[in-house]
């Protein structure tokens, strides 16, 4: 069976304003490493899915430059929402397109903005996910073995009874609940059971499985993509899609079907991954000196202490007698704020949009 990979990339990074904008989110960016998000999200890819095998759905704001950035996908694999609907919509639309074109395929979901770090481990846990799938035709999420009691990602609840693994070979776990992100006494009580994993938004699935499932689940969402079924790779593939989304609401995967689903399993593994939710996901990360400071060459620091400065505007950046703070400078835009507190960049990109001050936007 051919295997497909479904980049969800539509995301415009707000917490990581002001460096993530609407024409350049955090996917598109280099952050750590070199190679933008999106890029390591394909490559490492190789060699499980040929490269004419990936699809991309994202916005129209963040095509021309997927496009630019990812030259070797197919210009017709990059596939523009009309408008965000969350996660449902966008795989429901990949399966759709994906079931025309390819018929029973494997399909393999990834967000385009997360970071790995051992990839021969990644692409081991995406084999055993695939011949999970095949095998079970069932739901099969990617866990990541938590190292900490995390409170900002969801957790996903697994049964460790031999007669519930008939998948053990492929270290396929039956699912037994999706968590919410829990509080931290919450988050350590998950920790210490040993039978959580967290739930990294990465899927693998057979087409018809994922859409069945929706037939199921969201009988609506279906409806609206079975329209768009003889649109597909035609000339009224454009408005047929804005018709259809017109349609829809917006609703996440994991709510809409996985939790509701029956068949599920989930591979737990440990590949260095982490989502970089926010600044200080990159502060933790970033190689400090001996004061825990991570800053740009060129930045004056004088009794700064755990603190992270990224300088990329036109700026000269000095800092003295401070700590705990993220500093990021762009050449129209300045963030300041305390570690610990960048979630909250999300409220700067909603009051800018609420003013009306697209430019910083």
């Amino acid at each position: 069976m051919d295997v497909y990979a479904l980049i969800i990339a539509g995301g415009v990074g707000a917490r990581f304003w002001p460096r993530s904008r609407e024409y350049s989110p955090k996917q598109l960016l280099e952050i750590i490493g070199k190679g933008t998000m999106i890029q390591n999200t394909v490559y490492r890819l190789d060699p499980i899915v040929p490269r004419e095998n990936i699809l991309i759905v994202t916005g129209a704001f963040q095509a021309e430059e997927i496009r630019r950035q990812l030259p070797q996908v197919p210009p017709e694999n990059i596939i523009v929402e009309p408008v965000g609907r969350n996660t449902a919509p966008a795989i429901g639309l990949g399966a759709q397109i994906l079931r025309k074109r390819a018929g029973e395929a494997m399909m393999i979901v990834l967000p385009a903005d997360h970071l790995v770090h051992d990839i021969a481990a990644f692409q081991d846990t995406l084999r055993k996910g695939i011949a999970v799938a095949d095998e079970s035709r069932g739901f099969v999420t990617i866990g990541v073995t938590p190292d900490r009691p995390e409170t900002g990602y969801g957790y996903i609840q697994f049964n460790h009874e031999n007669h519930e693994r008939p998948y053990a070979a492929h270290d396929g776990y039956k699912v037994v609940t999706f968590a919410e992100k829990p509080n931290l006494e919450t988050a350590q009580l998950f920790l210490e059971s040993g039978d959580f994993v967290w739930n990294s938004g990465m899927f693998i699935w057979r087409v018809s499985t994922i859409l069945n499932g929706i037939v199921d689940h969201l009988p609506e969402l279906s409806d609206e993509l079975q329209k768009l079924d003889e649109a597909i790779d035609t000339p009224n593939w454009t408005q047929a899609l804005e018709q259809a989304y017109n349609g829809m609401r917006p609703i996440s995967i994991d709510y809409g079907v996985m939790e509701k689903a029956e068949n599920r399993y989930v591979i737990p593994a440990d590949f260095g991954w982490n989502d970089l939710g926010s600044w200080d996901e990159v502060a933790r990360l970033f190689p400090k000196d001996e004061c825990d400071n991570a800053a740009s060459e060129g930045v004056f620091l004088r009794d700064v202490r755990n603190s992270h400065i990224s300088a990329g505007g036109n700026r000269f950046t000095a800092l003295i007698g401070v700590e705990d703070l993220i500093v990021i400078d762009t050449d129209d835009a300045l963030l300041i704020c305390h570690k610990g507190r960048s979630q909250e960049v999300k409220e700067v990109v909603d009051h800018l949009r609420k003013k009306g001050l697209d430019q910083y936007l």
